[in-house]
C-alpha cells in the first residue's frame, strides 16, 4: 500500500509540476548558465492565453517565495497567472561578477556588460519565442542585484515594464539617473523600491536619497511605491516587499471590492459602464492580460446602474457580457433588466426567455429566468 501512495504521489507531481531547468550557452558570457522556468498552473490547458513574465536574479533563492505570493495571489484571483524565470547566480560570487560597473561612470562594465547582454540578448528572446508572453515584463533582484536591474532603465526605452528593487546597492549616481530617467518617460512604468531598518547606513542613504528625488520627479506615469520595513534584516525585509510589489503592480487587476466600489463607482453619477471598460482596458494594455469581464465586476457595476436608475446603460452592459460570454444568458438577462425597469414588461419577458434557452453563469440560472417570465407575464395580464 505504502508503494501504491508513493508512485501516485510521484505521477502527481509529476503530472502538476511547472516547472524545468535549462542551459544556455551564452555567447557574450563565454560559458554556460542555468535559468528555472516555472509556468502557470493553467499554461498547458488554456492553449491561448498568454502570460506576463516575471524575471528573477538571484534566482536559486528568489524564486521560491515569489512562486508562492503569486501562487497565493492567483487563489484569490488577486494576481494574474504569470511565467516566472529564475536566473541562477550561486557560484563562484557570480551575482557579484554579473553586477560589475564601472566606478566612475556608474555603467555595466566586464562581465557586468556582458551579463547585461546576456540577459537583453539571449534570456529574454529564449523566452518570448518558446512560450506564450504577454508584453509585460517585470524584473526583480535584491541587494547589488537590485542595483543591477536598474541599468535596463537606462535604454532609450526601458527593457522592462515593472522594476521590483529590494535593499538595492546602487551604482555610481544611480540615485540621480534614475529620477532623471522617470522625469522623461512617456510610457506608465511600475517601481518599487525597498528597504530594511536592518540594512547598513552605507546601503540605506542612497536609497533614501533615491527616494527623495523619485518623489521630486514625480512623473504621473510611473506607478511608484517605497517601502521602510521596521524591525526587519536585510534577508527577513524580502519576505514583506515581495507581496506589497506584486500587489502595487497588478493593483488594477484585483476585482472589484467593497472599497472600489464605495470610493470610486457608488459616487459616480453616470458612465459606470465606461468605468469597468477602463479597468478591463488597463489590465489588457497597460498589464498585458487579456480575459473577460469577472461575473463579481458585472453584479458591482449592475448594483450601480441599479441603485441611481441608470436604466439605458444595461444595455450598454449587455453588449460587454454578449462579447466575454456570448454562449451564457447574461447578455439577454441584462437587457430584460433594462425593459423590466423601464416598464416594458413585453419586451423584459422575450429577453428572459431568450435568456432561458443559453447557458448559465454565475447566479444567473434557467429557474431564475422562469420566475422572470412569470413575472412578467403577470404584469402584463394586469394592464
Amino acid at each position: 500500500m505504502k508503494k501504491v501512495y508513493l508512485l501516485l504521489l510521484f505521477i502527481s507531481i509529476t503530472a502538476f509540476s511547472q516547472r524545468k531547468t535549462e542551459t544556455i550557452n551564452s555567447t557574450p558570457l563565454g560559458e554556460a548558465r542555468t535559468i528555472t522556468i516555472e509556468l502557470p498552473a493553467s499554461y498547458e490547458t488554456n492553449k491561448t492565453r498568454k502570460y506576463p513574465v516575471l524575471y528573477l536574479f538571484d534566482g536559486e533563492y528568489l524564486l521560491d517565495p515569489f512562486s508562492g505570493a503569486l501562487k497565493y495571489g492567483v487563489y484569490w484571483d488577486d494576481l494574474p497567472e504569470t511565467i516566472i524565470v529564475a536566473i541562477h547566480q550561486n557560484k563562484n560570487d557570480e551575482r557579484e561578477d554579473d553586477s560589475t560597473f564601472d566606478a566612475i561612470n556608474g555603467l555595466p562594465f566586464e562581465k557586468g556588460a556582458k551579463f547585461f547582454e546576456f540577459v537583453a540578448g539571449e534570456v529574454i528572446p529564449k523566452i518570448e519565442k518558446n512560450y506564450r508572453t504577454a508584453p509585460f515584463r517585470i524584473i526583480a533582484g535584491h541587494g547589488v542585484t537590485a542595483g543591477y536591474l536598474n541599468f535596463f532603465l537606462y535604454k532609450e526605452v526601458p527593457l522592462f515594464n515593472a522594476y521590483i528593487s529590494m535593499s538595492p546597492e546602487l551604482a555610481t549616481q544611480m540615485e540621480v539617473r534614475v529620477p532623471e530617467k522617470f522625469a522623461k518617460l512617456k510610457t506608465p512604468l511600475f517601481y518599487y523600491l525597498s528597504v530594511a531598518d536592518g540594512d547598513i547606513k552605507k546601503t540605506k542613504e542612497p536609497i533614501q536619497k533615491l527616494d527623495q528625488n523619485i518623489k521630486i520627479a514625480n512623473n504621473p506615469l510611473i506607478n511608484y511605491k517605497y517601502d521602510l520595513f521596521k524591525n526587519t534584516t536585510y534577508y527577513s525585509a524580502v519576505l514583506y516587499a515581495i507581496p506589497n510589489a506584486l500587489n502595487q503592480i497588478f493593483e488594477a487587476y484585483k476585482p472589484i471590492n467593497l472599497t472600489e466600489y464605495n470610493d470610486k463607482i457608488a459616487i459616480l453619477k453616470s458612465d459606470y459602464v465606461d468605468y469597468l471598460r477602463n479597468k478591463y482596458d488597463i489590465i489588457t494594455k497597460t498589464l498585458g492580460v487579456e480575459m473577460p469581464v469577472r461575473m463579481n465586476d458585472y453584479i458591482a457595476i449592475e448594483t450601480a446602474i441599479l441603485k441611481n436608475n441608470a436604466y439605458d446603460e444595461l444595455g450598454i452592459l449587455a453588449e460587454i457580457a454578449n462579447t466575454s460570454y456570448p454562449k451564457a444568458m447574461l447578455g439577454e438577462y441584462e437587457l430584460g433588466l433594462m425593459y423590466e425597469k423601464m416598464g416594458d414588461a413585453k419586451r423584459a419577458s422575450k429577453k428572459y426567455q431568450n435568456a432561458s434557452q443559453m447557458e448559465p453563469i454565475g447566479r444567473l440560472n434557467k429557474d431564475l429566468m422562469y420566475d422572470k417570465i412569470d413575472e412578467m407575464n403577470d404584469l402584463i395580464k394586469k394592464k
